[in-house]
């Protein structure tokens, strides 16, 4: 190669004429593969390579990371079954299989096939959740925080909400019930202290200004000691004598009494329901087990008023999503057969035996993966359920441990960070916690270890392979 062509790159036009630029281009369009080519001619100025074969590399290169998709599938190895982060809930088949049933033509979203006329689309849900909590209608939204937005936009706008200052939650990304009830146009009035509030404190607070009175379920934090909260059926009655209506956040909810799977107890919807609250909202993905939704279950009256809401609009669901909760919503019409068939009661149920056999066979594919540089074994650990339920409530489980056998602490803290971004680097990024001056690779979400062992073998065979 002459000195002349090391200084100076190839023309644009020349480069895209050759063969196997025009074999890009055939496969990803000209725009794209000129964007990359014009990045790679850069890097030659700069003194990155200097010759035909690596501009072609690195374009090559380029192109398959502008393509990589951003959303991919991870190994969820945090601990934490209903991780926020990395998606919450994960579907059963049936929720899979109706969402792909509707996501790939027209369907009866918004038509009723019956009268042929326009229909609602809550009309695909509303029957189940109505039979499975008791409730007199329902309604979807987009999330829980959509929902209590809508309920206290609808039921409460430019009026006062009582709430137990107790209850003044705080969600994940710093969403505070203050700054909702502020956006849904209703002034906050709170009553009693952080740890105690009583009933009378609800009753002295009425007054002529007052919309409704609020109960949030404090999922995500416990007061503990010294406390005093009021129960939904005294609020009930509280709300009731001044004609007001009573609206329950539950934020998580479940559709079942958790204690009869062997876990810890959180409110049931119908329990709720049942106390005399008007309105209930709560989350469709998190121990319900299906899709991102918020749920709005009560009296009919006022849910036909919050379906009326123009922000109702803006905050509906979708198709896929209706699909998916309807699919999952009629797996709890056998409540014989949940702990198979939806993932999340499936994997919070899993014995830490049955988790302790996973971590068994995962165990000599991650030593090979990871090396003579770091020590790895098993130990016990506590997973927790995670996206704010039952947060002081842990469950055994077992972890795959790994820790640097060099250096000093310094040294080992930074080469257990390194290993953590190896893993996260995979095809299938597998996601761990640090803890202990240890990498833990919570096996409780692993129910087939065969694509994890494959993956970690794989990788050493392709080191291999490079280092010969």
């Amino acid at each position: 190669m002459s000195s002349e062509l090391i200084r100076h790159p190839p023309a644009v036009d020349k480069v895209l004429a050759w063969p196997a630029m025009q074999a890009l281009i055939a496969c990803h369009g000209r725009t794209l593969v000129l964007t990359s080519l014009r990045a790679g001619l850069q890097q030659w100025r700069q003194g990155n390579f200097d010759d035909d074969r690596s501009l072609l590399t690195w374009v090559q290169a380029d192109l398959q990371r502008r393509l990589a998709p951003s959303f991919k599938a991870v190994f969820n190895l945090t601990g934490t079954v209903l991780h926020t982060n990395l998606g919450r809930a994960p579907l059963p088949p049936e929720a899979i299989k109706a969402i792909s049933d509707v996501a790939s033509g027209a369907s009866n979203l918004e038509y009723d096939l019956n009268t042929g006329k326009r229909g609602d689309r809550d009309s695909h849900v509303e029957r189940w959740i109505c039979e499975l909590t008791g409730a007199e209608a329902a309604t979807v939204v987009n999330n829980n925080a959509a929902a209590v937005l809508l309920v206290l936009n609808t039921l409460a706008r430019r009026r006062q909400v009582i709430v137990s200052r107790g209850e003044l939650i705080e969600i994940g990304g710093s969403f505070r019930l203050p700054d909702v009830m502020e956006r849904a146009d209703c002034k906050l009035h709170e009553v009693g202290t952080t740890n105690r509030t009583h009933a009378h404190d609800f009753a002295d607070a009425v007054n002529s200004r007052t919309a409704l009175l609020l109960k949030a379920h404090t999922s995500n934090y416990a007061i503990q000691g010294f406390s005093q909260q009021v129960g939904e059926q005294e609020l009930a009655q509280i709300a009731h004598q001044h004609n007001l209506p009573l609206v329950v956040d539950l934020g998580s909810g479940s559709l079942i009494d958790l204690r009869t799977l062997g876990l810890p107890a959180e409110p049931v919807v119908r329990d709720v329901l049942a106390a005399g609250v008007d309105v209930v909202t709560f989350s469709a993905d998190k121990l319900l087990g299906g899709p991102q939704a918020g749920i709005i279950a009560g009296r009919a009256e006022l849910i036909s008023k919050i379906r009326k809401n123009p922000l109702k609009r803006a905050l509906r669901c979708d198709k896929l999503t209706l699909a998916a909760l309807e699919a999952v919503l009629k797996l709890y019409a056998n409540p014989d057969t949940l702990t198979l068939r939806i993932p999340t009661l499936r994997l919070l149920t899993r014995s830490q035996a049955a988790i302790q056999q996973t971590a068994n066979v995962l165990l000599p594919s991650l030593r090979d993966w990871a090396g003579a540089e770091f020590v790895v074994d098993t130990c016990e650990v506590h997973s927790q359920i995670g996206s704010g339920s039952l947060p002081l409530d842990l469950l055994p489980s077992v972890a795959l441990r790994l820790r640097s056998a060099q250096g000093n602490k310094r040294t080992q803290n930074r080469m257990v960070r390194d290993l953590a971004l190896r893993l996260r680097q995979l095809p299938q990024p597998v996601i761990g916690r640090i803890a202990d001056d240890s990498l833990l690779l919570d096996c409780r979400c692993v129910e087939d270890a065969q694509p994890l062992c494959f993956q970690w073998l794989g990788a050493v065979a392709a080191g291999s392979e490079t280092a010969t």
